[in-house]
């Protein structure tokens, strides 16, 4: 515990069999539960979780909220959320929990039935956790990229200062640039700006690193199990996290690599299908935030702007096919005069669209002191 709060750390592995026995050895002693959940490993991961759920695996117990009867007239609110609650194990694919005394015992392990993903595996630990009320839910990947002595000053913000979602940030790091794989430095860079688009969090960076800490607030204000279930989770937890109108902060970590993990994560794949999956939730957070549930002038702004810049398409296709000689009586003053006007319309409403969004969203990120 911090400062009488329970804290449990959700571990993913899909085939960490080097890997997991440090990192479960290695966790803090305020931690009173560690959830590892097999994504379906086909190789010892399962068998050395198994044993260190042996002798000395026992922990305070911390019961199941959602087992516990709420009685009184004026508690049909919280009878109806406990409901749901219980219900929403059902649109989580099919897993098992190993242990025989969870509730009593420190490592919990949740075998998944089929293989979903990284961000499938957090969300069932995450279920986990919400069930049993924990305070705070950190992530630590099973692969030993992340410090453990990291672990209080993510997890602290949350306790102590009510911060919704804590995550690290490998990239304000002095070493990053020497320790970081060009690649991935690229490639994450590319996702953070984009990430800033869709999720309204204009000031965060190295969207990308799991490392993270939730409050038990925020993760009772977003669906679970609709988080993106693989390597994109990160991005579509902040966006999110913001349409449900959360505070985040980012801390300083350490990048850890050439530690014996091997990364699953292919990078020319993964851009592609996260920034289609970005530009579907940029839209998904104006027409819910700014739209269906408080309007705002931004939300106009925003589709003028694409529907001006669609519409100087066909100005320009006349442009370029008048100077290469395919298009005969064709007018390119009138169709550069129309291009132009529509193309600084369309930018002029972009610009102003995303100040307002940076102001809008300002108080949700919080700078530490």
């Amino acid at each position: 515990m911090l400062e009488n709060k329970t804290i449990a750390v959700v571990v993913p592995a899909y085939n960490e069999e080097t890997q997991i026995e440090e990192v479960i050895n290695e966790m803090p002693d305020f931690v009173d539960r560690i959830v590892v959940v097999n994504d379906c490993s086909t190789d010892g991961t399962v068998e050395i979780v198994r044993r260190l759920l042996g002798a000395g695996n026992r922990a305070p117990e911390i019961k199941n909220i959602t087992a516990i009867e709420i009685t009184g007239r004026y508690e049909q609110a919280s009878k109806e959320l406990q409901r749901l609650m219980r219900e929403e194990i059902k649109f989580f694919p099919l897993s098992e929990i190993v242990n025989t005394d969870p509730e009593n015992e420190r490592i919990i392990l949740i075998n998944m039935q089929c293989n979903g993903g990284v961000g499938s595996a957090i969300a069932r630990g995450y279920k986990w956790c919400k069930d049993h009320g924990i305070d705070c839910s950190a992530v630590m990947a099973g692969d030993g990229q992340m410090d453990p002595s990291e672990l209080e000053s993510i997890c602290r913000p949350v306790i102590s200062q009510g911060i919704d979602y804590v995550k690290g940030n490998r990239l304000i790091h002095g070493s990053s640039e020497l320790i970081i794989p060009k690649t991935r430095f690229f490639g994450n860079s590319v996702l953070s700006i984009l990430t800033k688009l869709a999720s309204g969090y204009w000031q965060v960076s190295d969207t990308q690193t799991g490392y993270s800490a939730i409050s038990k607030k925020a993760l009772n204000a977003i669906t679970l199990h609709r988080i993106y279930k693989k390597y994109g989770m990160p991005n579509d937890m902040l966006v999110k996290l913001n349409i449900a109108l959360c505070t985040v902060r980012e801390v300083e970590i350490k990048p850890v690599y050439g530690i014996g993990e091997k990364s699953k994560m292919k990078i020319c794949r993964v851009i592609p299908r996260l920034s289609w999956l970005l530009l579907r939730s940029f839209f998904k957070r104006m027409w819910l935030k700014y739209f269906i549930r408080d309007f705002h002038p931004l939300f106009i702004l925003y589709n003028m702007a694409f529907i001006l810049f669609f519409l100087s398409i066909p100005f320009a296709v006349r442009i370029l096919s008048y100077y290469m000689g395919d298009a005969v009586g064709e007018r390119p003053i009138l169709n550069s005069i129309m291009f132009m006007f529509l193309m600084v319309s369309s930018m002029q409403s972009l610009l102003f669209a995303m100040w307002m969004d940076i102001q809008d969203n300002q108080h949700l990120y919080s700078r530490g002191s």
